[in-house]
């Protein structure tokens, strides 16, 4: 949602500086839809001088944020898909991916081992959406 004039942009929970983003299989939903979705966010905020200010962001959960911290975000999630993406193709089951925890450096801020959506979840899920064909058709993709 976007509240014209304000400068002000409620994300929903495409966005939460709480835990990694949720990606809603069930729904037909990818880590790409979810990387899409961010990056439309990035063209809408403004930051403001010296990075700091400008279009205020209301994330699903969590924190008032600006576009800086929208950008962090969108470069964990996008770094994160690579690295699945470079681990998938050298042939890595789940299994092994879990194992080499592709998320470690991004955990003490984004990881959960508990509640309804953690880590384990989200790299599952990051990993089923990379593997499967609905990758190659992301318009017809949702996020939650």
């Amino acid at each position: 949602m976007l509240f014209r004039h304000s400068d002000v942009i409620s994300t929903g929970d495409i966005f939460d500086v709480t835990e990694y983003p949720i990606i809603d299989l069930k729904s037909g939903g990818s880590l790409q839809a979810v990387i899409e979705g961010l990056n439309r966010l990035k063209l809408m905020a403004i930051p403001g001088d010296h990075q700091e200010g400008g279009t205020m962001i209301v994330p699903g959960h969590g924190r008032i944020c600006d576009e800086a911290d929208l950008a962090l975000y969108q470069e964990m999630v996008t770094i994160v898909r690579d690295r699945l993406q470079d681990m998938i193709k050298r042939g890595m089951t789940l299994e092994q991916v879990k194992k080499a925890r592709p998320t470690a450096d991004f955990d003490p801020i984004y990881g959960k081992n508990d509640g309804n959506w953690t880590t384990d979840m989200f790299i599952e899920a990051a990993y089923k959406s990379l593997t499967s064909k609905q990758d190659d058709h992301p318009a017809g993709a949702s996020e939650r």
